[in-house]
């Protein structure tokens, strides 16, 4: 790699974290400062350069980022933690409460040992830097065996850039007072992105934008606002791909926001370890109990067998196989049935969405203690794969028949980092009020963005503040509403509003014209059911006429001619004798329906819901462009023979 490339992407990344979107635009004052740390940070490539591999960057970057942010964390109470450290050891007392209490923080580093310190004395940078990491508690030093720090350590000594490195990353001021956890939370998350593209890893890792997390956060706390905001409210949210912890992160802001006085308890299971060892380390500074942030496959192992939350939130890997864990996962499928997580069904093992999907059902607290609402972004596939009696259509029968989905809102394209496919959310509960029951709304936002100032990877467009509060008035409102948008004479756009279904026209000037397109539409959840028949047809003889089973338990019935066997599709709505009886048998009068393969099929066709037909422009009107352009071709070769 050679040196204008590296400081490309170094350059590239400190852009990003200024202006990858307006997820930190609130941010005004923290901009310039989190564009030079991220600057400071990404010129250690310089060092790295010619010693190491560009895949290998983010292994020695990401651990000394987390370290100097503890660092800096600890520093303002580091000689009071000390002094306490030595009394309480003198004394032959367990130490660490009271060392605990006087960080203030849920952990500690009990060596003298800081980033200053380790600047002081470079011929012993190895086995200092190694005695402050072995001086953190417990909590801590499980972050930097999940980045193999110590590996890295003796590395980065053989190749003689260990006190370099260490000198940058002290240059560094990472305190919360000066870089706040959203920023760092950014940072990280552009850092590991980065990594991955230069290490070409692909798909399955990827991260949410912030502005969609808090569109999922209003949407899972919006019923529950009033008691949010009762003084000592306590409540608990689970992520099972937890990432760096944003989306925890973002809800835990939305909710001190909204009252200071409540604690969210934060869970969460990761199983990238890079990832996990971030999101640990953030907790930590959160004040969160780490105990709850496990490390491991939550589809295999799941950590937090048991355990019921209030709210659940998710953004799994789309499209992701499990095969790796297709025996784990089909083994609870079938021993345990509906009292395990998979019951109701498995999807295919080329996508493992659904699987994530009812993991988090299971984490749905009961309706009779309080119940729960959940969160989860998919792609689009598992709204409509898979026919009757499919994996992926038994899982959406269990969830419509038990009347857990509340909404599914579709996203715009290119909002991720590393697809530009559709996604969608879903928001689940097992305690919606009355006017929801029984009933999903579909949410069409696919037109409600933003473009990005800068491309991030696949991601070209964003929430604004003002599409996001439209989704959530949309939901919260539990409205069939449409998109106005009006042109002006040359077609060019002069508004655009979202007015109820049975609102009167837009008053329009002389000359524009208005496009309507429904973003809020509500069905019964039934409407989502079909029934699939089989319709048999005889085999008849030379004659034409049925031929006769002589034997076995079909013995004196016709033989089916397998090659005219058809299947229909029946809307739960619909009596099945009476769509056989008009829409079959006038064309084939010998047909039966083989009632023992009549299955009940799901699925939420989302985009056809919102489909609006366009009539073609009239004849005359295409006949005139034509004529149009071949005069003017004609004009153009007369021109050339002149």
């Amino acid at each position: 790699m050679n040196n204008l490339k590296d400081k490309e992407i170094a350059g590239n990344l400190a852009i990003d974290a200024v202006e990858g979107s307006s997820e930190s635009a609130s941010m005004n004052e923290g901009r310039t400062s989190q564009a030079s740390l991220s600057s400071l940070i990404w010129s250690v490539a310089d060092l790295l350069r010619g010693s190491f591999r560009q895949s290998d960057y983010g292994k020695i970057v990401l651990p000394f980022t987390v370290l100097r942010r503890l660092d800096c964390v600890l520093e303002p109470t580091k000689e009071k933690a000390l002094a306490v450290f030595r009394e309480k050891s003198e004394a032959n007392q367990n130490f660490e409460p009271f060392v605990l209490r006087a960080t203030g923080q849920a952990f500690y580093n009990i060596s003298s040992m800081d980033f200053k310190a380790l600047l002081g004395d470079p011929d012993n940078i190895v086995a200092n830097l190694t005695a402050y990491i072995n001086g953190f508690s417990e909590n801590v030093r499980d972050i930097f065996e999940q980045f193999e720090f110590h590996s890295q350590i003796e590395r980065l000594s053989k190749a003689n850039v260990l006190f370099e490195v260490s000198q940058k990353f002290a240059q560094a001021e990472m305190h919360p007072d000066a870089v706040t956890n959203e920023q760092m939370g950014t940072i990280f998350e552009e850092l590991i992105r980065k990594f991955a593209e230069m290490s070409n890893e692909t798909a399955g890792e990827h991260f949410t934008p912030r502005e969609v997390i808090r569109l999922m956060v209003n949407l899972i706390f919006m019923e529950d606002n009033e008691v949010l905001t009762k003084p000592g409210v306590v409540r608990t949210i689970y992520d099972p791909t937890a990432g760096t912890g944003g989306m925890l992160s973002v809800a835990g802001d939305y909710l001190a926001e909204l009252n200071p006085e409540a604690r969210l308890t934060m869970f969460g299971q990761e199983l990238n370890p890079e990832s996990y060892a971030i999101c640990k380390a953030d907790m930590l500074i959160k004040g969160q109990d780490v105990k709850n942030i496990r490390f491991g496959n939550t589809l295999s192992d799941d950590k937090h067998v048991g355990e019921v939350y209030d709210y659940c939130l998710s953004n799994p890997p789309f499209g992701v196989d499990w095969k790796g864990v297709q025996r784990i996962v089909t083994k609870e499928h079938t021993e345990e049935g509906l009292a395990g997580r998979f019951g109701p069904g498995l999807p295919r093992v080329s996508d493992g969405s659904l699987l994530f999907l009812m993991h988090l059902v299971s984490k749905m607290r009961s309706a009779e203690k309080g119940g729960s609402r959940v969160a989860i972004v998919l792609n689009g596939s598992p709204l409509f794969t898979g026919g009757a009696g499919s994996g992926e259509s038994e899982i959406r029968k269990y969830l419509l028949e038990n009347d857990l989905v509340e909404a599914i809102i579709g996203l715009p394209t290119d909002m991720f980092y590393n697809t530009g496919i559709s996604t969608y959310i879903w928001v689940l509960t097992n305690k919606k009020v009355d006017d929801r029951q029984g009933q999903v709304q579909l949410i069409d936002g696919s037109d409600m963005y933003q473009k990005t100032r800068k491309s991030l990877g696949s991601k070209r467009k964003e929430l604004s503040e003002a599409n996001i509060n439209d989704i959530t008035k949309l939901m919260g409102d539990f409205i069939e509403a449409e998109m106005v948008t009006v042109f002006d004479a040359e077609g060019k756009q002069v508004s655009s509003q979202i007015v109820r279904s049975t609102d009167s026209a837009v008053a329009l000037v002389p000359g524009q014209i208005a496009q309507k397109k429904p973003v809020s539409r509500i069905f019964d959840n039934t409407e989502f059911g079909y029934h699939a028949i089989t319709v048999e047809r005889p085999l008849l003889d030379e004659a034409g006429n049925p031929v006769i089973s002589t034997k076995g338990k079909n013995k004196g019935k016709k033989v089916v001619d397998t090659s005219k066997r058809d299947t229909e599709v029946i809307p739960l709505s619909e009596d099945i004798d009476g769509y056989f009886q008009r829409e079959v048998i006038p064309h084939a009068p010998d047909a039966w329906i083989d009632e023992e393969k009549t299955k009940v099929g799901y699925e939420i066709a989302f985009n056809r819901q919102f489909y609006v037909f366009e009539p073609s422009r009239p004849l005359e009107a295409i006949d005139a462009d034509l004529k149009k352009t071949t005069d003017e071709i004609l004009s153009m070769i007369a021109g050339l023979t002149v």
